[in-house]
């Protein structure tokens, strides 16, 4: 049986796309005991309200229609943000070259989180160009990679 999120994907990913945006990520997750499924888009030039409303307005029906998820739950879209989480291979794809920060379970060298130039991706590892060079972190030691947005 298919998750929750690869389902939500398959129905919601066409009507994204026809709204001129790509779906980023699904999320399905039980927050303070309510259950909310969240869809992550992105655009050239920036998601605005007017295109998660448009999104959220589209895809609700097929969602109430195909009824992939028992219970309730709160439905939202929003913009994948600028400093969105890199999850699955192509986000690491589309990202090579960009500055991320890579947050970890357990400190390396006194640290938890390392901000670097993205170099390479591969089976859940991931390497950055740092201040103090190159730098490759294991997938079991990874606990969150993001877009570093600078202030």
């Amino acid at each position: 049986m298919a998750k929750v999120t690869e389902v939500v994907q398959a129905l919601a990913q066409p009507i994204v796309e026809e709204n001129g945006c790509t779906l980023w990520d699904v999320e399905y997750v039980k927050e303070a005991g309510v259950w909310y499924l969240r869809l992550y888009i992105d655009k050239a030039g920036g998601v605005s309200i007017d295109d998660c409303v448009a999104i959220d307005h589209a895809v609700d029906p097929v969602l109430d229609a195909a009824d992939p998820i028992p219970g309730s739950y709160t439905f939202e879209v929003s913009s994948a943000g600028a400093d969105r989480a890199l999850k699955k291979p192509e986000h690491f794809a589309a990202c090579l070259g960009s500055e991320v920060e890579v947050r970890l379970y357990r400190a390396e060298e006194g640290r938890k989180e390392w901000v670097g130039t993205l170099t390479a991706y591969a089976d859940g590892d991931v390497s950055i160009s740092a201040p103090a060079g190159e730098k490759t972190f294991l997938k079991k030691d990874i606990a969150q990679v993001r877009l570093y947005v600078r202030v």
